[in-house]
């Protein structure tokens, strides 16, 4: 037997009924076939595919909540990614899930956020008559931006995984532990971000919430672990008690920190400079890389435009910005 072989034999010794296991030809079915790896399972060899790409090394310099931060410990796109991880990994083990699979949606699931977090996002689907979603963009970065045009050649159980993060069920229940896991890592993290940038006070979170959660980030986070893993597996979720806490808790941030003048104070500033680069870019194909260029011929101007600038890291989108429209005397 080869390395993956006895991966793979010892998945469907261990593995729960409910779990997605490697050999399902259906979940690791490939657009273009492949030799299989003599040492990683289908699953693992995604994984690693993502952790390699240059979409995951750019989340490093991208936005999760407040636009370049200073100071070394607020989270970045790709902090919040690890997080993620790390925390759906903890589910999958606690519940004999596959725990190759949900890393890798784990890892993959934001690939596609736009620079200037979710309020890229918000202008990119305004001006792109395409529509633009991180989570829709996530998966076409794997299929077909990545690797100059090629693409990662995921298995379909972890871009599908991905494609419902945010809002929708997943076909595998590692899929719906990682959107499980996103919201508990993002709604736990930026409460301390929050605190640390001054907008937030720990007191000032809801009382009933606390209660039920807990009082610091650990025990919340390990509250709502525990809960997903204890709810059992033919429905992931939090038991019903857990779920309104955490639901309110989330409430509560979208009113106080998501929406809050200090948190946003530096977005009118970045909406205008996606919109001129946006602008710019449409009127000057030609200045496009050249994969990009190619993404014209396939789709149209605006595909690609979109393509490219939502695959800048904050910091590229200010120094273009700054290339093309600030005299260098200025500077």
């Amino acid at each position: 037997m080869t390395v993956r072989e006895q991966i793979e034999t010892t998945e469907a010794a261990i593995l729960s009924n409910y779990a997605c296991v490697s050999t399902d030809s259906s979940m690791t079915r490939r657009e273009q076939s492949e030799e299989k790896c003599p040492y990683r399972t289908e699953f693992q060899r995604d994984r690693d595919r993502i952790l390699h790409c240059n979409s995951f090394r750019r989340l490093k310099r991208k936005t999760q909540v407040f636009l370049s931060p200073v100071g070394d410990h607020y989270r970045t796109r790709l902090t919040h990614t690890l997080e993620v991880a790390q925390i759906a990994r903890t589910i999958a083990r606690g519940m004999r899930m596959n725990e190759d699979l949900t890393e890798a949606i784990a890892l993959g699931h934001d690939l596609g956020h736009s620079p200037f977090g979710h309020c890229g996002e918000a202008v990119l689907n305004e001006i792109c008559p395409h529509g633009f979603k991180h989570y829709e963009q996530s998966v076409r970065v794997v299929e077909e931006l990545e690797k100059k045009g090629k693409g990662l050649n995921l298995t379909y159980a972890v871009r599908n995984g991905i494609l419902c993060h945010t809002n929708m069920t997943a076909d595998t229940k590692e899929g719906n532990i990682v959107r499980l896991a996103d919201t508990i890592a993002y709604i736990n993290h930026d409460i301390e971000d929050s605190i640390r940038a001054g907008i937030l006070h720990s007191g000032e979170l809801p009382r009933d919430c606390v209660k039920v959660l807990g009082n610091t980030k650990t025990k919340r986070i390990t509250t709502l672990i525990a809960s997903v893993i204890e709810h059992g597996a033919y429905e992931i979720d939090f038991a019903p008690d857990i779920r309104k806490a955490h639901d309110d808790l989330k409430k509560f941030m979208f009113e106080r920190v998501y929406t809050n003048p200090a948190a946003k104070q530096e977005e009118s500033k970045a909406e205008l400079l996606v919109k001129k680069l946006y602008a710019y870019f449409i009127e000057n194909t030609d200045k496009l890389p050249e994969e990009y260029r190619n993404i014209i011929k396939k789709s149209d101007d605006h595909r690609a435009v979109c393509d490219y600038i939502s695959g800048m890291s904050d910091a590229y989108a200010v120094d273009l910005y700054t290339e093309l429209f600030v005299p260098k005397f200025w500077k």
